[in-house]
């Protein structure tokens, strides 16, 4: 899950990270009025939705030479003319798509004489599954375009949980900026700071850029980005408020209202499996074939008629699907109560178009014949190769 830049600066500076003073606006009038509580007489005016890049972005609906998503103001009526010119329009960004995301609030913030800037964030290390600290003095910068031309410039830290954070990673971090004196114990503070963070609300990322350090000698965190683990969620209800919908894609919701993972892609097949890594391979084996998935969608370990019926459901709603592929391993649960429901799904939505079932694990055969027998224009596929060979030639055949 992931909130706003607003939100996670207020939630940071509840651990004690230095943060400058800023206030969310959803309209012109409240911008104005956020500008006026602070002292000027620089403001900065930045769009809020859920994608990077957005000071070099673009506003679909403005003029090529128009501003992007975040602005400087030295006076008021400027923050209001910022606020009035981006309220309501597309943003589109490296990170948005094409399609870009309409900006349908505000972060007035106080303007910052900026020194230096660095880049900092905790993540968690997929190869040791321990909390890792990634920093670089290339601040303010597509980190990613540093880690492939310059990656000599980015250091990367591993805490162990048994110990927690020590005094010597802060040391390091703030070597690594090349910090030395006050400024290294404000780094070593701020570090220790968003750590707290970091495991005290069950974080996945937590991503600072730029951390500055200021003319007059502050440490800064000027833009932050926070995402949690969607999991540990049931444990702070009070971060789960903080969820906008409106950067979602509805069908998304949807599909988390039955604990299912998806996500929308630009193909036309549409794909339900049972498990992350099945679908990963489902959708390579669909590409091999020459067509595109239309979506990964991750029923879980229990396939019940239930969570069927509603991936259904999800995956017709986008037009582009021209038909569907289902790729589960019975395991846990059996391949004939699994059939079962695929069936009573296929009835309950009336699917249109063409449908390849690959079935494997235990009472395979069972659900075979119960998918052979339903009565319904079910294409039984053998392994996943023949599957993806058979469904790419029913939609040929289809259109």
């Amino acid at each position: 899950m992931n909130i706003h830049e607003y939100q996670a600066k207020e939630l940071l500076a509840t651990f004690g990270v230095p943060v400058p003073a800023g206030h969310a606006a959803m309209t012109a009038h409240e911008a104005v009025a956020a500008a006026e509580q602070l002292p000027g007489p620089l403001w900065v005016v930045k769009a809020q939705i859920h994608a990077g890049g957005r000071g070099k972005g673009k506003f679909t609906e403005l003029g090529p030479d128009a501003k992007g998503g975040v602005r400087l103001a030295r006076s008021i009526e400027e923050v209001r003319t910022n606020a009035v010119e981006m309220l309501g329009k597309t943003l589109v960004t490296i990170q948005t798509g094409a399609e870009g995301k309409q900006v349908q609030r505000l972060y007035i913030t106080d303007g910052v004489d900026i020194a230096k800037e660095f880049y900092l964030a905790l993540l968690v290390d997929r190869e040791t599954g321990r909390i890792a600290v990634v920093a670089s003095t290339e601040g303010g910068m597509d980190i990613e375009a540093v880690a492939h031309d310059t990656p000599d410039k980015i250091e990367t830290i591993t805490i162990d949980p048994a110990t927690g954070i020590m005094p010597h990673h802060g040391r390091a971090v703030a070597a690594s900026l090349g910090l030395t004196g006050d400024l290294a114990k404000q780094a070593a503070n701020v570090l220790a700071k968003l750590y707290a963070a970091f495991v005290g609300t069950d974080s996945s990322q937590i991503e600072i850029n730029p951390l500055a350090v200021t003319t007059d000698g502050k440490l800064l965190v000027l833009d932050a980005k926070v995402g949690f683990d969607s999991n540990a969620m049931f444990r702070h209800p009070d971060l789960v408020e903080l969820r906008d919908l409106t950067e979602e894609d509805p069908m998304e919701i949807e599909a988390s209202k039955y604990d299912l993972a998806y996500i929308k892609l630009d193909g036309d097949i549409g794909c339900m499996v049972n498990g992350a890594g099945l679908a990963m391979a489902t959708m390579d084996i669909i590409k091999l074939n020459g067509a595109f998935p239309a979506n990964f969608l991750d029923v879980g370990g229990g396939a019940s008629k239930e969570k069927v019926t509603a991936a259904f459901k999800i995956i017709l709603s986008d037009p582009a699907v021209k038909g569907i592929l289902v790729n589960i391993f019975g395991g846990i649960m059996k391949c004939d109560i699994i059939a079962d429901g695929i069936v009573a799904a296929a009835r309950e939505v009336n699917i249109s178009v063409p449908l390849v079932v690959r079935l494997e694990g235990t009472n395979v055969a069972e659900g075979k014949a119960i998918l052979a027998n339903s009565g319904l224009p079910i294409v039984s596929a053998d392994d996943l190769g023949d599957a993806a060979r058979k469904i790419v030639a029913e939609v040929k055949v289809a259109a």
